[in-house]
């Protein structure tokens, strides 16, 4: 078998999944300007090196789906809202790019004109040719669905060769490392050992599309500043999933 390094390295095109929060920042809620920057910063930075990025980015900085359909709002109204909340994000993100010189640009699952274009899968790869960070909104367009599978669904969709996972911790552990200080980081695990343990990283249906399609998954922390640059250089950190 080849080392981790090896294994890790010569991305040709990744696919970002960021969560809502990892933009809401300390404050916990909406659009926190440091981090998204800080964000954008990495971003633009690692899109400098040559790799071409797609960025599924989540709205749970503005909305949370699955809390609010417990008050009483009909589950499709709220998958709605929630593909609402990340179109906020895309554009934010999308802008904190440009002012960073990167160019980005957002598709949405959702056409919104005159706001965002509709997904395009040959327009998406034309910009991804050119350099430009693509930024998907309005996850798969289709309620019931989380931004995990909408995540694994563009990944496959664009031939990444990574889905990156941007989390609060530093990788897959075999239970909650916040609740139990014994808890174990794996540094590769395999997709069929994270479904048989109902490991809570991602959606089953998204590790499930990926293993189908042979996309290796990275779930990394995204608070340390340069962890971005760090994965698309071949670095080992986080935990991989293959």
């Amino acid at each position: 078998m080849l080392p981790y390094f090896l294994l890790m390295a010569g991305y040709r095109r990744i696919l970002l999944k960021l969560s809502g929060e990892a933009l809401a920042g300390k404050p916990g809620f909406g659009l926190d300007a440091e981090s998204a920057q800080r964000i954008a910063g990495d971003l633009a930075e690692a899109a400098s090196s040559g790799v071409e990025i797609g960025v599924v980015v989540g709205g749970g900085n503005f909305f949370r789906g699955v809390q609010a359909s417990d008050t009483g709002l009909d589950r499709i109204s709220v998958d709605q809202i929630g593909m609402l909340a990340t179109a906020l994000n895309a554009i934010a993100l999308r802008d904190y790019l440009r002012t960073r010189g990167q160019p980005a640009v957002v598709f949405s699952a959702i056409p919104m004109p005159p706001i965002l274009d509709g997904f395009s899968l040959p327009r998406v790869l034309d910009h991804l040719s050119d350099k430009e960070v693509v930024i998907f909104a309005a996850g798969t367009g289709n309620p019931f669905f989380s931004t995990d599978s909408a995540a694994a669904l563009r990944a496959a969709e664009i031939d990444a060769s990574l889905l990156a996972k941007a989390t609060k911790v530093d990788g897959v552990y075999d239970k909650d490392p916040v609740r139990f200080p014994d808890a174990s980081r794996y540094e590769r695990i395999s997709y069929n050992e994270v479904l048989a343990n109902e490991l809570a990283v991602m959606d089953a249906s998204a590790v499930s599309l990926c293993r189908d399609n042979e996309i290796p998954v990275v779930v990394f922390d995204l608070t340390v500043p340069g962890n971005i640059q760090r994965l698309v250089k071949g670095e080992a950190i986080g935990t991989r999933i293959d």
